[in-house]
């Protein structure tokens, strides 16, 4: 069952959404992933946005450039949590413009938002708020968390023995 959706704003956002996918792969939870424009397909992003409850998705994940007005027009039309990832666009001021876009939500419309371009991060945010009621989602994320502590320790004994 399909339980987090990944929208952007444009096809050009993809190699930095894709990253969100890929975090979802890794815990093993399935995924939509589409382009909804808040200024081009506002029609699409309206109804993505109210059916998306009733379909089964869990968290929308919403990736958007320049003025970035994706993630909190979308998280304006419901009650799941979105989760807002800045994309550093080619019209962009330096990515400042869709960071600050998706960060100074209105009280009351809430977007959990990330690092610019860090839709990795969004994933695994995402693959969390699942796993506070999945028990597996949980666990899964527990293993990746004590991999990454793993690597870590590891890529410090080489280099202490190699003395770099």
């Amino acid at each position: 069952m399909i339980e987090v959706g990944i929208i952007m704003g444009s096809k050009s956002d993809l190699p930095i959404m894709q990253e969100a996918a890929d975090a979802l792969k890794v815990i093993g939870i399935d995924y939509e992933i589409t382009v909804v424009s808040a200024h081009r397909t506002p029609e699409r992003m309206y109804d993505y946005a109210k059916s998306a409850h009733g379909r089964g998705i869990k968290v929308i994940i919403a990736g958007a450039g320049g003025a970035a007005h994706l993630p909190g027009m979308t998280a304006s039309l419901t009650a799941l949590p979105v989760i807002g990832v800045p994309i550093k666009s080619s019209n962009s001021i330096d990515g400042w413009d869709s960071v600050l876009s998706i960060l100074q939500m209105p009280g009351g419309i809430p977007v959990a938002t990330v690092a610019l371009n860090g839709a990795k991060n969004a994933g695994l945010l995402a693959a969390s708020i699942i796993g506070a009621s999945n028990p597996a989602v949980f666990e899964k994320l527990t293993a990746y968390k004590e991999e990454l502590k793993e690597k870590v320790l590891k890529t410090a004994v080489e280099m202490e023995n190699n003395k770099l």
